[in-house]
Formats: C-alpha cells, sequence, structure tokens
C-alpha cells in the first residue's frame, strides 16, 4: 500500500467523484477499499484511487458499469498473473484477457473520435453564430 490510507472524503477530493458516487462503486463491486480504519470506517489506498479514475474515465465514454467491470477484472487478473506459480494464467487465458483489454482499448479510442466529431461540429457551430452576431 503505497502512501497513507485516504478517508472517502479525501478520495472524493481527488477523484473528484461525489460521495454518493463513490459508495455506489463499491456497492458494485468495482471498487472495494482495500483498509479501515480502527473505527471501521474505509480507507482507500492509492491502488483504490487509480482504479476509481478508471471508472471515472469510462464512463464519458459511454462505458457500461457491467464492461467497466469485465475491463477491471481483466486487468486485475492480468496484474496478477505470475508464472511458475499457482496464480500463473494459462497461455491462452491470457491471450484472451490481453485481446479483451485491447478490445476496449479500440472501443474507448473509437469513442474519443466520436467525441472529437461531435465537439468540432460544436465548435462550427459556435463560430457560425458569432459570425452571425457580427454582420449583424
Amino acid at each position: 500500500m503505497a502512501g497513507r490510507p485516504m478517508q472517502i472524503g479525501e478520495v472524493a477530493a481527488r477523484t473528484e467523484l461525489s460521495l454518493r458516487t463513490i459508495r455506489q462503486y463499491e456497492d458494485s463491486g468495482l471498487v472495494v477499499p482495500s483498509a479501515a480504519s480502527p473505527g471501521g470506517f474505509p480507507l482507500y489506498t492509492d491502488a483504490d484511487v487509480s482504479r476509481l479514475m478508471v471508472v471515472r474515465r469510462m464512463k464519458p465514454l459511454g462505458f457500461t458499469l457491467d464492461e467497466t467491470r469485465e475491463l477491471l477484472t481483466a486487468v486485475d487478473r492480468l496484474a496478477a498473473d505470475r508464472p511458475g506459480t499457482d496464480t500463473g494464467l494459462e497461455p491462452g487465458e491470457r491471450a484472451a484477457l490481453v485481446a479483451r483489454v485491447r478490445r476496449y482499448e479500440a472501443a474507448a479510442a473509437e469513442r474519443v473520435a466520436e467525441l472529437r466529431a461531435q465537439l468540432a461540429r460544436a465548435e462550427e457551430f459556435a463560430d457560425s453564430l458569432r459570425n452571425r452576431l457580427t454582420t449583424a
């Protein structure tokens, strides 16, 4: 656990997520606090915050919570892969997980391109309104 554990308020400030949203992500199993205070309050690590940031970044790209969960599971399993141990993945399973992550990467890139096109159209529209106002 790198750094000191954080309470939910600090995590909310760092991630720009509301307390309610963080709790929803906890309830759905996307993020589980890694520690607890002596009083039983959840404490979050830097890794927990990184996980929340993945969720936060996927949402505006239109990924569902189930898709987010699927990606996080694949990433977790790849990260836990230790050759020569009981946690090692079979080569076919590893390849399938890598392919799954690559599909999400491609989908994210496609969605980013769509958003850039939407932004360009919105900027053109705003420019056309400005031009109308200057010629009026």
